[in-house]
């Protein structure tokens, strides 16, 4: 493995770039707070977890070479990001005045794990990047097999952090952001920035 400095960085710099996890660690947090945040946060990290297994075992090699794989993937994690952004812009009709009766996308069982989960691990944009952004880090002729783990373990334990200190702040300021006018805002300019995802990755080209 070689640039360890860089490729942190370059990690950090791909991670702090909001997406799909951002969006739906977003929304959870301010409509369910810090719990409903760090549960989404544990599925997108697990999502990460099998993108890495998939990696090192070649898996991701096959979702990208194969175009059925690879559109089957595509579309189902297109129409989660879509289901997810309709049923956010759905649940502003049913906001009321009072805070503590504004009613909440509730989770049952773990449901908040399962969209960081789900939203992850069906985008096929990530095994794309494991494959073309962790062999950029590969000293030539080494064997890739831990260097792609150790570079995946990287990866999803920076992710972790982020999105620790990210849910922490998001939760600070919760109170602000579950004003009922603020609320309808965010979860407006969110469920339009989920499906705007959806739509995005409906139109990946492989």
């Amino acid at each position: 493995m070689e640039n360890i400095v860089f490729f942190i960085i370059a990690c950090v710099l791909l991670i702090i770039l909001p997406g799909p996890d951002t969006a739906i660690v977003t929304k959870n947090t301010i409509v369910n707070g810090q719990k409903g945040g760090f549960q989404t946060m544990l599925g997108s990290c697990v999502g990460l977890t099998v993108h890495t297994v998939a990696a090192v075992a070649g898996l991701s090699a096959l979702i990208v070479k194969s175009a059925i794989a690879f559109t089957v993937l595509k579309y189902v994690g297109a129409a989660y990001l879509c289901y997810l952004g309709i049923k956010t812009l759905l649940a502003m009709r049913v906001k009321k005045t009072e805070i503590d009766e504004v009613p909440t996308i509730e989770a049952k069982g773990n449901s908040y794990f399962r969209q960081g989960l789900v939203t992850n691990i069906t985008n096929p944009k990530v095994a794309v990047f494991f494959l073309t952004f962790l062999p950029q880090f590969l000293a030539a002729g080494s064997e890739p097999f831990w260097p792609f783990l150790t570079m995946g373990i990287i990866y999803i334990v920076l992710t972790f952090v982020w999105f620790a200190v990210y849910v922490f702040l998001l939760n600070k300021i919760r109170n602000f952001m579950k004003k009922p006018s603020t609320q309808s805002a965010i979860e407006g300019l969110t469920g339009a920035v989920l499906i705007g995802f959806g739509m995005k990755l409906a139109l990946e080209k492989q």
